[in-house]
């Protein structure tokens, strides 16, 4: 036992001698001579989105987006063509949108099952690039819009290799803020989502003024 564990030091010790150490295991590297392969600054970006706010207010204003506003339009088989009823989603989408020029949004394109996986990955983008033109067209910046990623078939709502008209669709999701916005570099996340709550709110002076005039009613 001793013979062995002798051995592996003199190993060790030979193959630092020779200044080239990448065969040897981490606990017996020098500190710092491991390479991170970059997932320790995604950690870092992640954990300064999570203190400043940013990564939970994303997910407050994505939640808000699904429950306001229907986030996706379906489509005819083999088709990017926008349909009337589409349309009509992605107008009443633009709506909200324009509220927030303070976010950014990404469109994932979706087919059935039926075709290559090759074709439909084509064909979902290019349903995800059909949307984010017609918003654009509705007065959204295209800086704000993505149509980079399609998942083509690999996520239906519907499992089945036949023809699905659930499964050819589009869904806008709310991903992130404009880095360079003003209110953004101030930290005003908070402010942006709660935007119409704050700007429906009555003025304190007409509380003040209702409450005593409640009173002399009585």
């Amino acid at each position: 036992m001793y013979k062995k564990l002798a051995a592996l030091a003199l190993l060790l010790i030979s193959a630092c001698s020779d200044g080239d150490n990448s065969a040897l295991p981490s606990w017996v590297r020098e500190a710092g001579s491991v390479v991170d392969s970059g997932t320790f600054g995604e950690a870092t970006a992640n954990n300064i989105g999570i203190h400043n706010g940013d990564k939970s207010y994303v997910l407050s204003l994505a939640t808000r987006f699904a429950e306001e506003v229907p986030t996706m339009v379906n489509f005819d088989f083999d088709s990017a063509v926008l349909d009337e009823n589409a349309r009509t989603i992605l107008r009443q989408q633009a709506v909200w949108i324009r509220q927030f020029p303070e976010v950014r949004f990404k469109v994932y394109g979706h087919t059935d099952a039926v075709g290559s996986n090759a074709y439909n990955k084509s064909l979902g983008l290019r349903r995800a690039k059909a949307v984010v033109s017609y918003l654009s067209s509705q007065g959204i910046g295209r800086e704000r819009l993505e149509a980079v990623v399609s998942l083509g078939k690999t996520q239906p709502l519907v499992v089945t290799q036949n023809r699905e008209r659930r499964n050819r669709r589009t869904v806008t999701e709310v991903t992130g803020f404009v880095s360079n916005h003003p209110n953004i570099l101030d930290g005003r996340y908070g402010s942006v989502i709660y935007r119409e709550y704050q700007s429906s709110a009555i003025p304190p002076s007409k509380i003040t003024g209702l409450a005593l005039g409640g009173g002399a009613a009585e």
